[in-house]
């Protein structure tokens, strides 16, 4: 449908502004004298050339998501209706695609549907867990007090991902850096070297001979080297779209040292968070699980969560399966079992995430601390190799030339 971009006036004189997708302008103009605004000027917004790609389209960051959450939790709290309080937000959106999301979501709900349903047609920005405490909220009559939590445990979890990506931001960067200079030194300067060299004559030491061969394979061989590198990534990715691929790096990866600490206090972390968001919000647990065990981020974990919800539907307490995984630290698997037998089990799960989110945070300046130096030492240890390569030669020949003019002297 087109989309048509107006301005007019409320009932009490309010200047109003805004788009709205409509059928055609005479059916927006029947719209808006319903809803008592008085138009001044209507025209139909140019659709931008780049607009049927998405590649070029603006994506709805974690900073919109959060923002438009408590904007609404607030305004639903100050007695606003729905309808409006979507209206509101979609004019003072600054997001192109989030704006265009927001008023399909109002043209949703004046249309019949649920916030939570017209939530659910927009799966990349409002996700499993999002919808559900929604759709709870709206069936308990809470929803601002949902909104409200919702943002927070965005804000929380974007907190948490950012710091494991700051953690990798560093060893990324040098690994790229001494990955580059040691292509340059292989392909552009040892050529040189090695051309000098064979103007000397003479047998080259070992450790120089072999870096000139390296050198000369991927000259010659370049084509091999890039095309066998990408045929690995291409099986790597084939590998670990599978199930018992993306399952077994997953327990690899947790089983790493330092790392895996890391990655299982994240993943704990963010199931406390999620579990005691939900339970505080009053959705079933086992739908909760289902929903967690979807956010997890890592498949062992994962596993280990519907295996809770199968032993829960069978009867027994959370704590039990969660002990027999091995995912979790016997510490966390003890306060769930003393929060489930208090009927506490939500202020529990928050007090184990607060924990483990300050333990993430320990683990990454461990993590860094770590890294800085074994990078350093790896490139400082490759590019040295390489010209000890270069100047053994030199030495040996000044070595050469030392020893024919001690011979000369009389």
């Amino acid at each position: 449908m087109p989309v048509y971009k107006w301005e007019g006036t409320s009932k009490q004189g309010v200047e109003l502004r805004g788009e709205s997708e409509a059928v055609n302008e005479g059916a927006l103009r029947d719209l808006l004298r319903r809803k008592n605004i008085r138009l001044k000027a209507i025209k139909e917004k140019r659709k931008d050339i780049f607009e049927s790609f998405d590649m070029f389209q603006p994506k709805v960051s974690v900073k919109d998501l959060i923002l438009f959450t408590r904007q609404f939790s607030t305004m639903i709290d100050s007695g606003l209706p729905l309808i409006q309080g979507l209206e509101i937000l979609s004019t003072q959106s600054e997001n192109p695609a989030f704006k265009k999301i927001i008023t399909k979501i109002k043209s949703d709900v004046e249309g019949g549907s649920t916030f939570a349903e017209s939530l659910k047609k927009h799966p990349k920005v409002f996700d499993n867990l999002y919808v559900n405490l929604v759709a709870a909220g709206e069936l308990g009559g809470v929803l601002d007090t949902i909104l409200q939590r919702l943002a927070a445990y965005i804000e929380k979890n974007a907190k948490l991902v950012g710091k494991v990506k700051s953690a990798m931001i560093y060893p990324s960067v040098i690994g790229v850096v001494a990955i580059v200079v040691i292509l340059v030194l292989l392909i552009f300067v040892i050529p040189v070297f090695a051309e000098m060299f064979s103007s000397f004559g003479g047998e080259l030491p070992g450790l120089t001979k072999g870096v000139v061969d390296l050198s000369q394979f991927l000259r010659t061989y370049w084509w091999a080297v890039f095309g066998g590198t990408w045929l690995c990534y291409f099986a790597f990715s084939k590998w670990k779209s599978t199930d018992k691929g993306e399952y077994a790096l997953d327990k690899y990866l947790l089983k790493m040292p330092v790392i895996g600490d890391l990655l299982r206090k994240v993943a704990v972390a963010r199931f406390s968070r999620t579990m005691g968001t939900m339970l505080s919000s009053g959705v079933p647990i086992l739908e909760g699980l289902e929903i967690v065990a979807k956010t997890a981020g890592n498949r062992v974990v994962e596993e280990a969560i519907y295996a809770t919800k199968t032993s829960i539907s069978q009867g027994k307490t959370i704590a039990e399966p969660l002990i027999k995984s091995g995912v979790f630290p016997p510490m966390v698997c003890q306060m769930v079992s003393v929060g489930e037998q208090t009927g506490a089990l939500d202020t529990m799960l928050a007090k184990i995430a607060d924990f483990y989110e300050e333990e993430v945070d320990q683990a990454v300046d461990t993590l860094t601390t770590l890294i800085e130096p074994i990078m350093m030492i790896f490139l400082g240890g490759a590019v040295g190799t390489m010209l000890a390569a270069m100047y053994l030669p030199i030495f040996k020949i000044a070595g050469a030339v030392e020893g024919e003019g001690n011979k000369e002297v009389p």
